[in-house]
C-alpha cells in the first residue's frame, strides 16, 4: 500500500482538519477559499488570481485525468493559464493516484511537487466549505509537524508579484491592443490573438502613453484593487482619450476605481464555473466562470456609468459600462478556460468598438 504522510490544515478560528499529503511536504500559510468547478483544475491552479490562496475543491475527486503536457503556442503555454502554479496549497476530498487522459503528461501530484506546493486529501471538504460559507474566507495554514504563523496575502501587492517584468508582444494582427498585465490568464491573450490583434503585454504599473495602440485591455489578477494605484492612474488617462477599453475580473474593479467608484471585499468571493449573471435591461442570463474576492459597489458609479451585468445569486456587480463611450468590463471571465464560453462574444464587442473608433 502506498504510504502517505499526514498533515494538518488549521483555520484562523482554531478549526483543525487532518489530511494526507499528495503534494510537496512544505508548510504554507495563506487565505483559504473554495471553488466549485467540476473540471479544469490544471487551469485553475495556474491562474495568477489564486496567488496567496489555499484552494479547496468542492468536487470530491481530483487528479483522475492528470495534467497536460507543457507545449507552447504563440509564446504561451497551450494548456495552462500561466507558466507556473500560483496557489499556495490544494485541499481535496479524494485524490486519484491513477490518472488517464490522452493529453496527460504527468500526475497532479508530480506537478505539485515540481512547484513545491502542498496538497492534502482525505479531508471533509463539505464541512470545510460550510465553515467558509458561514464565516467567510479566512486565513489558514498547512503544517507537517512544525508550526508556522498565519499570513494574510491581501495585505501585500500580489499584482506586483505576478505581473510580467517587461513589455512583451504577441501576434501581428491589425488591431493593436495594450494588455495591462495584472496577472493575466493565457486564454485572454489567445482570445485577442484569435481576433486579429497584436497584443502588447505590459507590466501593471507601466507607462504605455508612448505606445501605439487602438484599445486597452485590463486583465484579471489577485488581491485588493486598492493596491494598484498606478494602474488606476494609467487607466484614467485612457478614459480621457476615449480609447476603447475592456476589463476582466480585477480589470472590472480597476476601471471602476479609475472613474471614481468604490470596491469592497466579499464575504467568501465567487470561484466557480457556474455563476449566473443577468444582462442589465434584459431577461438574458449567462452561466459564467469566476474567480475573485472583491467587487464593485454599484451605487458608487458616476452618473454616466451603469452596471452591465448583475450576479443572480447575491445581486453583486458583474460588470460596468459607460453610457455613451466604448468602455466596459466584466467581473466574470468571458475567456473562461476550461469553460463555459457563453460570453466569449464580448471579445467581439471589444474588437468592434476598436473598428468603429477607427472609422469615426
Amino acid at each position: 500500500m502506498l504510504e502517505v504522510k499526514q498533515a494538518k490544515l488549521t483555520l484562523e478560528d482554531g478549526t483543525v482538519f487532518i489530511g494526507k499529503s499528495f503534494g510537496s511536504e512544505t508548510a504554507v500559510a495563506g487565505e483559504v477559499v473554495f471553488y466549485t468547478a467540476m473540471t479544469g483544475y490544471p487551469e485553475s491552479l495556474t491562474d495568477p488570481s489564486y496567488t496567496g490562496q489555499i484552494l479547496v475543491s468542492t468536487y470530491p475527486m481530483i487528479g483522475n485525468y492528470g495534467v497536460p503536457v507543457t507545449n507552447k503556442e504563440n509564446g504561451i503555454h497551450k494548456y495552462y493559464e500561466s507558466d507556473k502554479l500560483h496557489i499556495s496549497g490544494l485541499i481535496v476530498s479524494d485524490y486519484s493516484f491513477e490518472f488517464s487522459h490522452w493529453n496527460a503528461g504527468k500526475s497532479l501530484s508530480d506537478l505539485l511537487k515540481e512547484y513545491n506546493v502542498p496538497g492534502l486529501f482525505d479531508i471533509d471538504t463539505r464541512a470545510l466549505t460550510k465553515i467558509l460559507r458561514e464565516k467567510g474566507s479566512m486565513l489558514g495554514k498547512i503544517e507537517f509537524g512544525k508550526e508556522i504563523a498565519f499570513y494574510d496575502p491581501n495585505k501585500e501587492n500580489l499584482v506586483a508579484r505576478v505581473s510580467c517584468s517587461n513589455k512583451e508582444v504577441y501576434g501581428d494582427g491589425k488591431h493593436k491592443v495594450v494588455l495591462i498585465d495584472c496577472g493575466v490568464k493565457n486564454n485572454i491573450i489567445r482570445c485577442l490573438l484569435d481576433r486579429n490583434s497584436t497584443v502588447i503585454r505590459v507590466p501593471w504599473d507601466y507607462d504605455f502613453s508612448d505606445e501605439e495602440y487602438d484599445g486597452v485591455f485590463i486583465s484579471n489578477g489577485p488581491g485588493d484593487p486598492a493596491m494598484c494605484a498606478q494602474t488606476v492612474e494609467n487607466v484614467k488617462d485612457v478614459v480621457e482619450e476615449e480609447t476603447p477599453i475592456m476589463g476582466i475580473c480585477l480589470g472590472n474593479q480597476l476601471l471602476a476605481r479609475a472613474v471614481g467608484a468604490d470596491t469592497y471585499k466579499l464575504k467568501y468571493g465567487h470561484r466557480s464555473h457556474n455563476q449566473p449573471v443577468l444582462l442589465e435591461g434584459s431577461n438574458k442570463c449567462y452561466i459564467t466562470s469566476q474567480n475573485h474576492g472583491y467587487a464593485v459597489k454599484t451605487e458608487t458609479l458616476p452618473d454616466d456609468w451603469e452596471p452591465l451585468f448583475t450576479n443572480v445569486n447575491d445581486g453583486t456587480n458583474e460588470g460596468i459600462k459607460h453610457k455613451t463611450k466604448p468602455f466596459f468590463s466584466t467581473q466574470f471571465h468571458p475567456e473562461a478556460s476550461s469553460g463555459p464560453t457563453d460570453t466569449e462574444f464580448l471579445f467581439d464587442e471589444f474588437i468592434k468598438s476598436i473598428e468603429d473608433k477607427k472609422l469615426s
